[in-house]
């Protein structure tokens, strides 16, 4: 079997890659018979891997670190035991097939899951109305699957040893997420005011989290997956840890998040009614207006900073991108809808 040439895997022998899914399978005819790079995955290097055994053929998608990541990122070792978690609970995400720390399988540690068909890039989603089914239906139905992820791991226990990264819940997530914050704008030694301004009005008027939870830290249109009639799954568990289940309710229905629909207040798709209602119905945690109203301005916040985290990735030389330069380009935007959310009548 000839060596994958394709970019970013011409040092990766196909030979040993297929071993690996031969053996991580029980499947010793194994044949790799096509790998290429996938779109989308701005963080995090995705591609599709085609397999054929007695069986048939069967697609994958394998994920690992690009050339240059983000500080907030797990490591790739530790989203695939998040999948696996989310799975076993019965999240709608893709199969957790297999994790190698071997660098030499494919030049770098990696997670192999099942591939899951439909259209998972956002802008596509909000304006491509023959995506996603009943545009009602599917908001529901992504509120539902938010509220089981709240419900994949119980706080008051200590999770099982694969989870054991994850540590205590934080007594305090709004205010962590607030040094968080600025501990990555120190990292890529960004002097931003609008941003400092916006991270002080979080930390004074941060609200109180009466009940942590699993929460997915990126639930947004172009993190899920959708084919014609619905939604097929959720993707990108790299960010996920403890904290308060809000902070998911207000990122999913940012404005920044919504990719032009701002009439469509829950992600670009659907209404804020369908969306609560759905989480509701999904035994969601109780929540006030007010709390998603603030962590939407922090949304604002923390993708402020993850695209100038993205940006100082393309600067620094070590991944050269004109997305990741163009994302660095989206701050002053950004920076707009804080200090219009946060002016001295927003403080109390």
């Amino acid at each position: 079997m000839a060596a994958i040439s394709y970019r970013g895997f011409e040092a990766m022998d196909a030979t040993r890659l297929g071993a690996w899914i031969a053996d991580t399978l029980g499947a010793p005819d194994l044949t790799i018979e096509e790998s290429r790079a996938l779109g989308g995955g701005s963080i995090q290097e995705n591609r599709l891997v085609r397999c054929r055994t007695g069986g048939g053929i069967r697609e994958f998608v394998l994920r690992k670190d690009a050339p240059a990541t983000i500080a907030s990122s797990r490591s790739r070792r530790e989203e695939f035991r998040l999948l696996q978690a989310a799975h076993a609970a019965g999240v709608r995400v893709p199969e957790p097939v297999g994790f190698c720390d071997d660098p030499d399988v494919a030049g770098a540690p990696f997670a192999l899951m099942g591939l899951v068909q439909g259209v998972g890039l956002g802008p596509r989603i909000a304006k491509d109305l023959t995506l996603g089914g009943d545009r009602e239906r599917l908001t529901e139905d992504l509120g539902r699957e938010l509220a089981r992820i709240h419900g994949v791991l119980d706080p008051r226990r200590d999770p099982p040893p694969a989870l054991a990264f994850l540590g205590p819940p934080e007594p305090d997530p709004a205010r962590a997420e607030v040094a968080r914050l600025r501990d990555s704008l120190d990292g890529i030694g960004a002097k931003r005011p609008a941003i400092e301004w916006g991270l002080r009005w979080a930390e004074v008027t941060a609200p109180a989290c009466p009940a942590p939870a699993l929460v997915h830290r990126d639930f947004r249109t172009g993190n899920y997956m959708v084919d014609q009639i619905g939604l097929t799954a959720i993707l990108d568990w790299e960010f996920a840890g403890w904290g308060d289940p809000v902070q998911d309710l207000g990122w999913f229905c940012a404005a920044c998040w919504r990719f032009g629909r701002r009439d469509l207040e829950a992600g670009g798709v659907g209404s804020r009614a369908a969306f609560y209602r759905g989480y509701a119905q999904g035994g969601g945690r109780p929540f006030t207006p007010e709390a998603v109203a603030y962590w939407e301005v922090m949304a604002h916040l923390r993708w402020a900073v993850i695209a100038l985290e993205q940006g100082a990735r393309h600067v620094s030389g070590r991944e050269f991108s004109l997305e990741l330069a163009l994302t660095g380009r989206m701050v002053p935007e950004l920076e707009q809808a804080i200090l219009r959310a946060t002016g001295p009548g927003a403080w109390h």
